[in-house]
């Protein structure tokens, strides 16, 4: 075999990372290339397993009114933005050449609800869920890197969603279809046992017609006709990926970027309960199973001395309980408002961090998720740029702080009366500034505001802002934290008061269709006080109290306008489990008078109405024991009892019951 000279692999890794953010590969190619004085062998023999991200376009046929499913930078397609999983096999012979076989899943973007509104009114309208393929490779090893063609069977799920009359979906049936598929691409070593690749696939699934007679319409033929560009990444196993010893890396290790992933499923339910009445976003009185999945990768690359990009995309699929509707302190954190019946991929997170170091005592930097391994001074000024979510930077606590490990309640989690500007998924775009010293740091953000309340449309008219202080102390040897954080949104909402002013002069009036009328640029604030504090080796106490006015509709989060919890986490090392936790932890929330008054005469919040109010405040206890199964994998029970759901006495109360298995790689 040739030996080829390898290049720093952080210019490949900032190329792959960069293709795979859907466009800034020009930064890589910026980027200091240094040529070790050293030459390899390289073979493409073993298995290996990854994940890729891209864009599509294609067709479904005529009259199938395909909707428009975000692109991210690019415009809408009938796919939109891409990603899934590959596993296959490689056999490098002795002549180069190199035989394989890879099956794979691709997903696409959730619905572009801009321009998708800007569209004409349709009777229905196609969809396509995803696409897997089961296809031959056929390479030729140029050392440390391959290009193939790739061709074999290929299968994918439509549907067809019909609309009401009005506004609604009123059915949403779907189909298997089967086909074939031809493609070529190219991979390339980066460093250790990683891989990247870029290809291209174009998939024809057979034509099927799916009636729609029930409905008064005849049938539409759905003709897939697709083509995909994808960007991915491949861990390379060897021969013998069940081996117990590990594969020796192929190349050298690089600590100038990073790859980490986690997976979470978690099912969750309630039995029957009190519900003398529903109203249109109220929790049903029948008990109901639901469950949420999500699987992200995190990727991280060096630019430059201090200069690092991020990068992570999801896949989410499942429902919270009801929609994620019912409940203002809701269950389940893993709960987007926009839930699938199939997963479906976002960028959840790009952005680029700057650190800027005024020397002194530096501290060890551990690699992680989002993290690359190094040192960093200290006293330090860090700035972020791109899109994520404001709990990345801001109202952290080492107890209750994330969904997928700890509690799961969003009034556990986080400051429940914080409106946090977000889309569905809960993350935005915009900058924080960060200045840090040992004892203490202060941080503050600006960001966009979704154009609406429950918007998945993040606007640039109108913003968010947050300032944060936090203090680090020890009491008996004991570390503990405090933080204390402003904030405020201007967004697109309406006024209670001036909303029930309205509806009173004139009864025949909807509340609801009235407040949607009288939505301008409106204000919200509040603060919230954040406290963790460790007792005793491995067991810690938290607690948060938050509040905003109460005087406009909620913009994002979730409808709570004063808000108390707090708990105990204590780990298992107390009896020979030192991976496992127990946590226990309760809340209270509260609204404000207008607020209530709304709700009481048939308003309808972000998450709850139950159409009649019997006001009380909303109280909830939460237990769960996270089992660690392995370093990587753990199984957590989960138990939350919920009185006065969605603020009504009349209603509950409810017992849910959660499980959840989490994996980190």
């Amino acid at each position: 075999m040739t030996c080829v000279r390898l290049f720093r692999v952080r210019f490949a890794a900032g190329a792959a990372l960069g293709a795979a953010a859907f466009g800034p590969a020009a930064v890589a190619a910026d980027m200091a290339i240094k040529a070790p004085a050293y030459r390899t062998i390289y073979n493409w023999t073993g298995f290996y397993v990854g994940g890729h991200v891209g864009y599509g376009d294609g067709t479904l046929g005529p009259g199938t009114n395909p909707l428009p499913e975000q692109g991210v930078f690019f415009p809408p397609t009938i796919t939109g933005g891409i990603g899934g999983f590959q596993v296959g096999y490689n056999r490098e012979f002795a002549n180069r050449f190199v035989l394989g076989v890879e099956a794979d899943a691709t997903f696409t973007s959730p619905l572009d609800q801009a321009r998708h509104a800007r569209q004409m009114p349709a009777p229905f309208n196609g969809t396509i869920d995803y696409v897997g393929t089961l296809r031959g490779r056929a390479g030729y090893s140029f050392g440390t890197w391959m290009p193939y063609l790739t061709g074999g069977f290929a299968w994918g799920h439509s549907r067809v969603r019909v609309n009401a009359a009005g506004d609604g979906v009123i059915s949403d049936p779907g189909q298997y279809q089967t086909g074939w598929t031809v493609g070529a691409g190219a991979e390339f070593a980066l460093s250790g046992n990683w891989t990247a690749k870029i290809e291209y696939d174009y998939i024809d699934l057979s034509r099927r017609t799916l009636g729609l007679g029930d409905f008064g319409m005849p049938g539409v033929t759905i003709d897939p006709r697709i083509h995909l560009l994808k960007f991915g990444l491949n861990y390379q196993l060897g021969d013998s990926p069940w081996s117990a010893t590990p594969q020796q890396a192929a190349l050298p290790e690089s600590n100038d970027w990073n790859v980490h992933a986690q997976t979470t499923l978690l099912p969750q339910g309630y039995l029957n309960f009190r519900a003398p009445y529903t109203g249109t976003n109220s929790l049903p009185g029948a008990g109901q199973l639901q469950q949420t999945w999500t699987t992200t990768a995190f990727l991280g690359v060096r630019l430059w001395d201090g200069g690092e990009f991020y990068f992570n995309p999801e896949t989410a699929q499942g429902f919270g309980l009801n929609g994620t509707l019912g409940l203002a302190g809701f269950s389940n954190g893993e709960a987007q408002k926009a839930g699938a019946a199939y997963p479906k991929i976002r960028p959840q997170r790009y952005y680029f961090k700057q650190t800027i170091g005024f020397g002194g005592e530096q501290e060890e930097v551990a690699d992680g998720p989002n993290q690359l391994a190094g040192k960093r001074d200290i006293d330090r000024l860090t700035i972020i740029v791109g899109r994520f979510a404001i709990g990345d930077f801001f109202d952290g606590n080492s107890y209750a702080k994330d969904p997928r490990a700890d509690f799961m309640n969003w009034a556990m989690w986080a400051s429940a009366a914080y409106d946090f500007p977000a889309d569905l998924p809960g993350y935005t775009r915009g900058a924080v500034a960060e200045f840090n010293r040992k004892d203490w740091a202060v941080r503050a953000g600006m960001f966009q505001v979704p154009g609406a309340p429950n918007s998945d449309i993040l606007a640039f008219k109108t913003g968010g802002a947050v300032v944060e202080f936090e203090g680090r102390y020890s009491i008996f040897d004991q570390p503990g934290k405090v933080r204390v954080g402003v904030f405020g949104n201007r967004g697109n909402t309406g006024n209670y008061r001036q909303a029930l002013a309205i509806e009173g002069f004139d009864p025949t009036l909807d509340i609801n269709g009235v407040m949607a009328g009288i939505r301008k640029d409106n204000l919200k604030y509040g603060f919230y006080l954040n406290g963790e504090q460790q007792i005793a080796k491995d067991v810690g106490v938290f607690g948060r109290l938050s509040w905003n006015d109460g005087q406009n509709e909620i913009l994002s989060f979730t409808d709570v306008d004063r808000s108390v919890s707090g708990g105990l986490s204590v780990k298992g090392s107390y009896w020979g489990r030192p991976n496992d936790t127990i946590g226990i932890g309760g809340a209270v929330n509260g609204l404000s008078a207008a607020h209530r008054d709304f709700l009481a005469a048939g308003g309808l919040g972000l998450l709850i109405g139950d159409g009649a109010l019997n006001y009380r405040n909303e109280r909830i206890f939460e237990t769960y024991y996270a089992y660690s199964l392995n370093k990587n994998v753990t199984l957590t029970a989960d138990y939350q009892f919920m009185t006065n759901p969605a603020y009504n006495a009349d209603r509950g109360p409810v017992h849910i019951f959660s499980g959840r298995l989490h994996g980190e790689f």
